[in-house]
């Protein structure tokens, strides 16, 4: 059977969203701490891109995306709170992958993206300007309140101004601008309930950046998930991202300490106070095949008043090395394809091959455990097949490039857990369906 390329698989799905944003062979219950991982491009998630697009116009778009987002994550590196917004063309920044929430009393579900170098959850409220179609009716809820400019909360928010006594804040996250006011409700997950949730009830939004149900973080910041629920969770939990390939196409989000892989390298996480929504790893080296890549260490330091070093994170589509790191990376694919296939480039991959291929495998290598990828976690495949690319990138010159990210992409099909009273990240295979 011939291999179907991931955007195959993503394009053609048919989105049929009810009111509460899945269909309904899709409202399977999640249980105990576990919640059901969607990609966005799912047959369960209502979130379909505007038009059909051709293969390569697909690489392209994804590409920009991720464009958006180490712009996002430039600003934590720089240490601040807000950026610039794109100008000219809007760069969209549609979330990676999302999980179903139940807000409110009564509960109204949403569905927010993942992101796990964000802190603060957003949830579009219910006379929202510029905001999509599904809005959480805080009115509605007996158990909502906003938060005033004296509670201790209104301190660890970006820019806080008190209109009417309310905390509210604005920043930028990718190509958007928002204005929130700080606002608590009880937020279920699977079926675990957290009272008096700290979130930012969204007002007014410009931009195609904003997930558009919400955003749940999952950093360590002080109005993370992780902070927020530590007595419940443990500052503990894992997630698994389905292969492109996956005909279910959703995997898990397991939170708290109970359940979680025994079997399992770990690596440390690295403490950046500057900088607590990231998740920093010690990478210290990188293999194509059996060969060890000659590589400057200061490509992948650690500095914490720079922000330089390695994290991991959820919402970046491919892995972006520094320039001496993917030189060396692409040099050396390059090399083990061999000469005799001629490269040629699409958008920003820049090692493309029009015939069939032999790969390598390519392993990234931390304190204290390597991580080896297949083809599967670093190639894309045009439809017909005629097109393979090598979906990893240096860092664009226009952002900070000091920072290495281990996208979604090459995590997939692997179980990530983030276990931080520990400080340690752990890696394990797994089929993520």
């Amino acid at each position: 059977m011939k291999e179907l390329s991931f955007l195959s698989l993503l394009l053609p799905l048919l989105f049929l969203s009810t009111a509460q944003g899945l269909e309904p062979k899709c409202e399977s219950q999640d249980q105990d701490s576990n919640l059901k991982v969607y990609h966005v491009y799912s047959h369960c998630s209502p979130f379909k891109p505007s038009k059909q697009l051709s293969w390569e116009e697909s690489v392209l778009e994804m590409a920009k995306k991720d464009e958006a987002r180490l712009q996002y994550l430039t600003s934590l590196v720089a240490g601040k709170s807000v950026v610039p917004i794109a100008s000219g063309r809007q760069i969209i920044q549609s979330p990676t992958y999302i999980v179903r929430a139940k807000i409110g009393t009564p509960p109204q579900t949403l569905l927010m993206a993942m992101d796990t170098s964000n802190d603060v959850a957003w949830i579009p409220c219910s006379g929202c300007v510029g905001c999509g179609s599904t809005l959480f009716d805080n009115v509605m809820s007996t158990s909502y309140k906003s938060l005033g400019c004296q509670s201790p909360q209104c301190n660890q928010v970006p820019n806080p101004t008190c209109p009417a006594g309310i905390c509210s804040f604005n920043l930028t996250y990718g190509g958007s601008s928002i204005a929130a006011n700080l606002s608590q409700d009880t937020i279920a997950l699977a079926t675990d309930s957290v009272p008096g949730y700290t979130f930012g009830c969204i007002q007014k939004t410009a931009g195609n950046s904003v997930p558009p149900q919400g955003l749940l973080g999952l950093s360590r910041g002080p109005l993370s998930l992780l902070a927020q629920t530590d007595n419940l969770y443990k500052s503990t939990f894992s997630y698994c991202l389905p292969s492109f390939k996956s005909p279910n196409f959703s995997g898990s989000l397991r939170l708290g300490p109970v359940a979680q892989p025994i079997r399992i390298k770990y690596t440390s996480l690295l403490k950046n106070p500057r900088r607590s929504s990231l998740y920093y790893v010690n990478l210290v080296g990188i293999r194509v095949g059996r060969r060890i890549l000659d590589i400057p260490p200061s490509a992948f330091a650690f500095n914490a008043t720079t922000g330089a070093g390695t994290i991991f994170d959820s919402g970046t589509v491919f892995t972006r090395l520094v320039e001496p790191a993917y030189t060396a990376l692409r040099d050396q694919f390059r090399k083990r394809v061999g000469a005799n296939a001629t490269v040629s480039s699409l958008g920003g991959f820049d090692t493309c091959y029009n015939v069939p291929i032999v790969s390598p495998t390519i392993t990234f290598m931390f304190s204290g455990m390597n991580m080896t990828l297949v083809p599967d976690n670093f190639l894309i495949h045009s439809t017909a097949g005629s097109t393979t690319c090598l979906a990893m990138a240096a860092a664009p010159d226009n952002v900070n490039s000091v920072l290495n990210v281990i996208a979604s992409m090459q995590q997939q099909n692997h179980r990530i857990l983030f276990d931080v009273p520990n400080s340690r990240l752990g890696v394990a295979r797994e089929v993520c369906t």
